[in-house]
């Protein structure tokens, strides 16, 4: 009916105008106005439609706090302990009030994705007894000058507004992804994003804000370096808490919060979980189990086995897997590829290959799965090195075998750059201790290769040595698509050539 209407109004105003041409009126100015009403007509349409132009008040859904604590929330033990310390002064305002202490105004919770920032938020609210209302860094983004600032006061004037309908004495705010308003200001250009950034450095100074309710601002980033140093002074985000990635007692918790609904067999380990999801997060671990019942239910089985979280591990890591049909001669590049870093890895440390497999996963068309191996925190020079060893091996078997490499080693070369550029910052190459934007590229190039060269013929070397082990393992590979590491490192021992 809409449509009909329109398509009338528009074969209207035509015939309209001819007729008030016809008999004498004046039309130049109608039709200008016309125009010029078409015109904004189509600019508003183009940009988002003229509520773009005005607050949105009601329109941001106000997220609750779902009365989550810190003891529902596994493997930060230090974030949550220093986060309890920071909301003590807003829980004991009369006493630090004694004291002269000045409240804090703003926390910052910084790490990568997926390691509980903003669950660490809502259990502040409910540590707090405060209202609790959420937003995203990206809903303040705007191309009209001022609209991200309002949004700002909007949001503000929100938590107050729902701290009083709950009559509690503070509200906290949490703010994800504040690198996207708060990013360092260049130059003399004023942006949209700076008014929007002004706008929330006066609110946090306290201007335009009263003392009941109580306000504390959250926020939550992996780009802290990214952020404005007017943001990041005491007196705005007062305290600034690391959220890391979970060790291996952090795992097992988080894994076990996650299993509570889940019906697991007798015989599954979590600790072996805990121990094979190395450098998972959080949300990588919930997505272990999750898939791990996925798969459980696919086999029409009433509880979930050891076997489907391994499973769910490959699938969080590499992707699912794919029905890609391969050539014999392609199949069997891609194991002698594979089996090039497990001879590597078992010859650096033994007793680290846990299986190789020749089943496509997301764009990788094999893979070595590696034992868990104690985790570090500081790597020496031998350790890396190994690592970039491991890395090229793959390549050096290609080039054994077929005399060239293939485009399978991207990941590969791209993981030992990157292993180089941390010894060279760390001071473990031949440069010794140096500043890198002193050093020129033609010096930095040069030591890349150098490091590179040398380890990719000790690679070679070690394959060398090892290739009866090789041969033999290309052909159960080949033939089963899939080794153990039992199976593998019984190469190892038939031929009384255990890698020292």
């Amino acid at each position: 009916m809409r449509k009909w209407i329109l398509e009338i109004g528009i074969g209207f105003v035509p015939v309209l105008v001819l007729f008030l041409a016809f008999i004498g009126v004046n039309v130049f100015p109608l039709v200008a106005i016309l125009i010029l009403a078409g015109v904004m007509y189509a600019a508003i349409k183009m940009r988002g439609g003229i509520t773009a132009l005005v607050p949105q008040k009601n329109k941001r859904k106000i997220a609750t706090s779902n009365k989550l604590t810190f003891d529902q929330i596994g493997g930060q033990e230090s974030a949550k302990q220093e986060l309890r310390e920071a909301l003590d002064f807003m829980v004991r305002h009369e006493e630090i009030k004694k004291f002269g202490i000045r409240p804090i105004k703003g926390i910052l919770l910084t790490g990568p994705p997926g390691t509980g920032k903003t669950l660490l938020a809502k259990a502040a609210a409910q540590y707090t007894n405060s209202a609790f209302v959420a937003s995203s860094g990206s809903e303040f983004v705007e191309m009209y000058i001022g609209v991200g600032a309002s949004r700002i006061r909007e949001l503000f004037r929100e938590a107050k507004t729902r701290a009083a309908k709950e009559n509690k004495e503070s509200a906290v705010i949490f703010i994800d992804e504040i690198d996207v308003i708060g990013g360092k200001r260049e130059g003399g250009q004023q942006r949209e994003y700076d008014q929007t950034l002004n706008q929330l450095l006066t609110e946090m100074d306290g201007i335009y804000t009263s003392d009941s309710p109580r306000i504390l601002l959250v926020a939550a980033t992996n780009r802290k370096e990214m952020l404005d140093s007017a943001l990041l002074r005491p007196g705005r985000f007062d305290r600034h808490i690391q959220v890391d990635l979970p060790d291996k007692k952090g795992r097992r918790h988080i894994l076990e919060l996650h299993a509570v609904n889940k019906p697991l067999s007798k015989d599954v380990s979590l600790d072996k979980v805990a121990d094979e999801s190395y450098g998972f997060s959080g949300a990588q671990l919930e997505s272990v189990m999750n898939e791990a019942a996925i798969y459980a239910m696919r086999d029409e089985l009433d509880e979930i086995k050891q076997g489907h979280l391994s499973l769910a591990i490959d699938k969080v890591m590499l992707g699912e897997k794919t029905d890609r049909e391969s050539t014999e001669e392609e199949k069997r590049r891609v194991a002698i590829h594979e089996l090039g870093h497990a001879i590597a890895a078992e010859a650096v440390s033994p007793g680290s290959v846990n299986q190789v497999a020749l089943s496509p996963r997301g764009r990788a068309l094999g893979y070595v799965r590696h034992n868990p191996q104690d985790e570090k925190y500081l790597y020496t020079k031998a350790y890396l090195e190994g690592q970039i060893i491991v890395a090229l091996a793959g390549a050096a078997a290609e080039e054994i075998y077929y005399g060239g490499r293939s485009t399978g080693s991207s990941n590969d070369f791209e993981q030992a750059l990157n292993i180089v550029h941390t010894m060279m910052t760390s001071g473990l190459t031949s440069l010794g201790i140096v500043n890198m934007d002193m050093v020129t590229t033609e010096v930095l190039m040069k030591e890349n290769s150098t490091i590179l060269e040398n380890l990719a013929t000790r690679s070679k070397q070690i394959l060398l040595e090892y290739s009866e082990i090789f041969d033999h393992s290309l052909e159960i590979l080949l033939r089963e698509e899939r080794l153990s590491g039992e199976q593998f490192r019984c190469q190892f021992g038939d031929r009384s050539n255990l890698p020292a």
